[in-house]
């Protein structure tokens, strides 16, 4: 199965999947409201705006494994993200990305090593998956990597597809 056949939904409870999405690069976010690096959605907005016209989008799957911290419901959790930091790219429900109850996409996504080799789970929120256009994982960023680093604008820009 590849990533393309994984089901979501989207935070509105659509049905969706990553193949709503192929031909483009994608950056998978673990997303919070209450974290010390909530502000991380700023980058991640600039980085929609900036490259989604060359064949790129953020998505964010909120999550509240760590320290509880994406409390809200799904309409608090859109009204936030709007208000506060303007996001436009999709949210996806409230996603476990660890656990026994790990969602089927983060099962395949934790497979993939960081910079330092490390697989496995999910340190912290706002942990970055970048996917290629043809669906294979292409980098793990760890938490701290703000979106807006060189290291993740290169990553993005070699995996462009336009």
């Amino acid at each position: 199965m590849s990533l393309y056949d994984i089901p979501l939904r989207t935070l509105a409870g659509q049905a969706a999947s990553l193949a709503d999405y192929k031909g483009k690069a994608l950056l998978i976010v673990n997303v919070a409201s209450q974290c010390g690096l909530t502000p991380q959605y700023t980058g991640l907005e600039n980085l929609q705006k900036r490259y989604a016209e060359r064949g790129f989008t953020v998505l964010g799957f909120p999550s509240n494994q760590f320290a509880g911290q994406e409390p809200g419901s799904a309409t608090e959790i859109q009204a936030f993200c709007s208000t506060e930091y303007g996001v436009t790219f999709p949210l996806f429900e409230k996603t476990d990305v660890n656990g026994e109850d790990r969602h089927p996409l983060y099962a395949r996504l934790t497979e993939t090593a960081d910079a330092e080799g490390q697989a496995g789970d999910v340190s912290w929120n706002f942990e970055k998956f970048l996917v290629s256009p043809d669906g294979t994982v292409a980098a793990r960023l760890r938490p701290r990597v703000e979106p807006e680093s060189a290291e993740l604008i290169t990553a993005i820009e070699a995996v462009l597809p336009a």
